[in-house]
């Protein structure tokens, strides 16, 4: 069973209209070792959803893992990786964090709980209920 993950990304830096129009991009700039063990515990194949974080602070869309845990290029030194995540749909409607913390439901979703961490898993009951949120029919998983 594929695993369902949660990345920030700033927009004003990445945001999700770029990620669209580069289909495929590496998911660059992890400097946290608990994000860092998220990526290399990706599989290609499995679903994150895309956040905005900073502006907007909301759920946008949803990326896959096309290529898993590799070396980040962008690191200057260090154990650092990355992986290639790919555009898969738009949020129907955008989930917003005020929304995720009024939701007793998703208290303990690690946005919720450690607000910093930039790569997180999210469990399938939360999954498919953020999905729900954002205006996916019950059980979306493509």
């Amino acid at each position: 069973m594929a695993a369902h993950w949660l990345v920030k990304s700033e927009p004003e830096a990445f945001s999700w209209d770029q990620q669209v129009a580069n289909a495929v991009e590496p998911w660059t700039g992890v400097r946290n070792h608990m994000a860092k063990n998220n990526l290399k515990a990706m599989r290609q194949g499995d679903l994150a959803f895309f956040y905005h974080s900073n502006v907007g602070k909301e759920i946008v869309g949803i990326v896959e893992v096309a290529k898993e845990a590799y070396p980040d290029p962008t690191a200057e030194s260090g154990d650092w990786v990355c992986v290639d995540m790919r555009a898969v749909r738009a949020m129907p409607e955008p989930v917003t964090l005020a929304d995720i913390k009024a939701d007793p439901e998703l208290a303990d979703v690690a946005l919720v709980r450690q607000s910093r961490l930039s790569v997180m898993a999210i469990s399938e009951p939360h999954w498919d209920k953020l999905c729900r949120m954002g205006g996916l029919p019950e059980g979306w998983k493509r």
